[in-house]
């Protein structure tokens, strides 16, 4: 029987060697490189890389050099290759910005963020809710 079977293990990955590739990551992160190198239990090499950082609210973006980076498999949600002709061109028009400033604009979104899952616990609560949550019940 000669029919296609999809490969689906790390041997897939065979195609995406020397090829510049975006990496998202369980906690959120983006990263931006060339896939140098795989294992069996898709751990990833990436040169020339770096990561990817937005603040929407403000449609601005940085890019933090990371050089040479290693990604443990278990920790990749998604993989894909980018098409070099439309890189220079983002869909939507997005602002560089410095590192500082992007950096400080998420940790203020976060702290507001923080404050008010604080204020959704405490009134979850006093209406018989349970609050014996934690960061990774989300999955």
């Amino acid at each position: 029987m000669d029919s296609l079977i999809p490969f689906t293990t790390s041997g897939s990955l065979v195609d995406c060697v020397d090829k510049k590739m975006l990496v998202l990551l369980r906690d959120g992160r983006k990263l931006i490189g060339v896939l140098r190198s795989y294992d069996q239990f898709a751990n990833l090499v990436l040169s020339g890389s770096y990561e990817r950082v937005h603040h929407p609210p403000s449609f601005t973006f940085a890019d933090i050099p990371r050089g040479v980076f290693l990604v443990r498999g278990e920790n990749v949600v998604l993989m894909g290759e980018i098409d070099l002709d439309v890189e220079d061109e983002p869909p939507i028009p997005l602002i560089p910005a410095p590192i500082p400033q992007v950096l400080a604009m998420q940790k203020k979104d976060q702290e507001i963020k923080t404050r008010v899952d604080e204020l959704k616990t405490k009134v979850l609560h006093s209406r018989g809710f349970s609050t014996d949550n934690a960061e990774g019940d989300a999955y």
